[in-house]
C-alpha cells in the first residue's frame, strides 16, 4: 500500500507541473502573440523614418518623375536595387519604392523567384496614402503574401504625392521570434519543473512517506507479538496524531497483557504440584517395589543438548526475558539459519522487516545465550558496525 501511495503522489504531481507548464506555455504564446504583433507594427514604423533619413542624407533633393521614372534629386532611384537591398541589410525588412502605385524597386520577389518590379499596391493602401496621404501602418497583403508593413507618402518639392517608401515584416519572420522565445520558455520552465519536482518529492519523503513507513513497521512488530516499542515519528499534523493513536493502542494493548501474564501466575502459583500426587503411593508400595521398578526400568540418564542455533527457535516462551516472544525469535533464527553470514542488526531488520531496535533485542538475547557472538567492524568513515556471527 505504501508503495502505491508513494506511485499515486508521484503520478499525481508529475501531471500537476506538466498541465501547470502547458498552461503557462500557452498563455505566454498567446501574450507572445499580440506582443510580437505590436512591436512589429512600431519596427515598422521606426525603420520607416530611419530609412528615410538616410535616403535624404546619401541622395540630397526632391523627389521627382522624369520621363517616367522617380528620381531622388538627381538619382535615379527606379530599378535602384543597390538602394533597397542596403537598406533592407541594415532593417531586416523587405524594402520597396513606389512610383505612384507600382514598384520600381524593391527586395520583394514574386512567386518565380523574381523582384516583384511593375506589381501594384493593394487597393486599400493605395486609397490610404496615395489618395488620403496618410501614413499607413498594419497588416497588408503584399504580392500575395500577409505582410506587417508600413509605407509613407513621397511627396515633390511642392507638396503632390508621386509614390510611396514601403518597409515590411513577414509573417514567417513574426512566427520565427515567437518559435525561438517559446523554446527558450520552454526550456527555463522544463528546468524548473524539474526542480519543483525533485524539492516537492523530497518534501513529501520527510513528512508523509518516511513517517507512514516507520509507522507502518511498528504495525508488523504488534501484529508479530512485540508491543513494547513505541514510535516516535515527525511530519504533517495528521500524521503525528496517527502516532499518537497508534502509541495509545501499544499501552493499551501493554496493560491487557500485564494483566493476563499477572493473572496467569497467580493461577500457575495456586495449582497443586503433580509430583506431590504421585510420590505418595510410591512411598506406600515399600522398598521393594521401588527395587523392583529400579530393577525393571533402569533410569537412563539423559545430557541436555547443547544449546545453538538450530535449537535456538524452539525456546518456550517462559525462558525468554519479558517484552521477547517465542514467534518473533523463531522468525529471527530462521532469517540467521538461512544466511549463516555475519550480518548487522540494520541486515536483519531489513531481511524480516522489523524495526532495527526490536531486532538488536533478540540478537543481543542470542549473543548472551551463546547462539551467536559479535564483532566490530571498523570503516574508513563513519561508525563502526557492530555484526552478528553465528556459532
Amino acid at each position: 500500500m505504501l508503495r502505491s501511495l508513494k506511485h499515486q503522489i508521484l503520478i499525481l504531481l508529475l501531471c500537476s507541473l506538466v498541465l501547470l507548464a502547458a498552461s503557462f506555455l500557452g498563455v505566454i504564446g498567446w501574450y507572445m502573440k499580440d506582443r510580437d504583433v505590436a512591436a512589429a507594427i512600431i519596427k515598422a514604423q521606426t525603420d520607416l523614418a530611419t530609412c528615410g533619413e538616410i535616403i535624404d542624407k546619401t541622395y540630397p533633393g526632391s523627389w521627382s518623375v522624369q520621363d517616367g521614372n522617380l528620381y531622388k534629386g538627381t538619382t535615379k532611384i527606379s530599378l535602384n536595387n543597390d538602394l533597397v537591398d542596403h537598406l533592407s541589410l541594415l532593417t531586416g525588412d523587405t524594402v520597396t519604392v513606389f512610383s505612384g502605385e507600382t514598384r520600381v524597386a524593391t527586395t520583394v520577389r514574386g512567386s518565380n523567384g523574381d523582384r516583384a518590379i511593375g506589381t501594384k499596391v493593394a487597393a486599400n493602401v493605395a486609397q490610404t496614402v496615395l489618395q488620403d496621404g496618410q501614413t499607413y501602418l498594419g497588416e497588408a497583403t503584399v504580392v500575395g503574401q500577409r505582410y506587417q508593413t508600413g509605407y509613407v507618402p513621397l511627396r515633390t518639392e511642392r507638396g503632390n504625392i508621386i509614390g510611396m517608401f514601403y518597409v515590411g515584416i513577414s509573417h514567417a519572420y513574426e512566427q520565427e521570434i515567437i518559435t525561438r522565445s517559446l523554446i527558450t520558455m520552454a526550456e527555463i520552465g522544463l528546468a524548473l519543473t524539474i526542480l519543483v519536482a525533485l524539492l516537492t518529492w523530497f518534501f513529501l519523503q520527510k513528512v508523509i512517506i518516511y513517517p507512514l513507513h516507520n509507522i507502518m513497521l511498528g504495525t508488523r512488530d504488534v501484529a508479530t507479538g512485540h508491543i513494547t516499542q513505541k514510535i516516535k515519528v515527525s511530519g504533517a499534523k495528521e500524521i503525528e496524531e496517527l502516532e499518537v493513536a497508534f502509541n495509545q493502542m501499544v499501552e493499551q494493548i501493554q496493560s491487557l497483557t500485564g494483566g493476563i501474564n499477572r493473572a496467569t501466575g497467580r493461577n500457575l502459583e495456586e495449582a497443586p504440584n503433580p509430583c506431590e500426587f504421585n510420590s505418595a503411593p510410591k512411598a506406600a508400595d515399600g522398598s521393594s517395589s521401588m527395587t523392583e521398578i529400579t530393577n525393571e526400568s533402569p533410569v537412563s540418564i539423559v545430557k541436555k543438548p547443547l544449546f545453538g542455533l538450530d535449537s535456538a527457535e524452539y525456546i518456550g516462551e517462559e525462558g525468554l526475558p519479558k517484552g521477547l516472544n517465542q514467534a518473533t525469535l523463531g522468525q529471527i533464527v530462521q532469517f540467521l539459519q538461512a544466511t549463516r553470514r555475519p550480518l548487522s542488526a540494520e541486515d536483519v531488520a531489513e531481511g524480516v522487516k522489523l524495526t532495527r531496535v526490536t531486532v538488536r533485542r533478540y540478537l543481543e538475547y542470542l549473543e548472551d545465550r551463546g547462539v551467536l557472538k559479535s564483532e566490530q567492524k571498523y570503516g574508513t568513515v563513519g561508525r563502526p558496525v557492530k555484526l552478528f556471527i553465528p556459532l
